[in-house]
């Protein structure tokens, strides 16, 4: 049964930096346009699809990665952070799986997220 996902703490990184961990998923016609990174976790966001990067274990070798293709979201949101809040949130429910949060840093542009899946769904 699938437990959902939640990723607080979210920051957006430089497109590639953290390659090494997740490089083996994309494919050779698929380009990551966004990538967000926690002290460990990681969302990356691609022409196709979303990867998300749980790290697991005390030294981090241990990592669950799930993969969800945009055709498969059937509705999002994007909360910026306002004056007060400490974060911005971004939520996907998709067709079989349910509600998929994530959590990024106040500064962190979410807007981003929304464009590139405005064009995809």
């Amino acid at each position: 049964m699938f437990k959902g996902i939640k990723i607080v703490g979210l920051v957006e990184e430089t497109v590639g930096k953290n390659e090494e961990r997740y490089g083996f998923l994309i494919q050779d016609n698929e380009t990551v346009q966004l990538e967000y990174k926690t002290i460990r976790d990681m969302l990356i966001l691609t022409n196709k699809r979303l990867i998300s990067i749980d790290i697991q274990g005390l030294r981090g070798k241990k990592a669950e990665f799930f993969c969800l293709p945009y055709s498969k979201i059937t509705a999002f949101a994007v909360e910026t952070a306002g004056t007060f809040d400490l974060d911005a949130e971004f939520k996907i429910w998709a067709s079989g799986l349910g509600e998929l949060e994530y959590q990024f840093l106040k500064g962190t542009d979410v807007k981003k997220i929304a464009t590139l899946l405005s064009s995809d769904l």
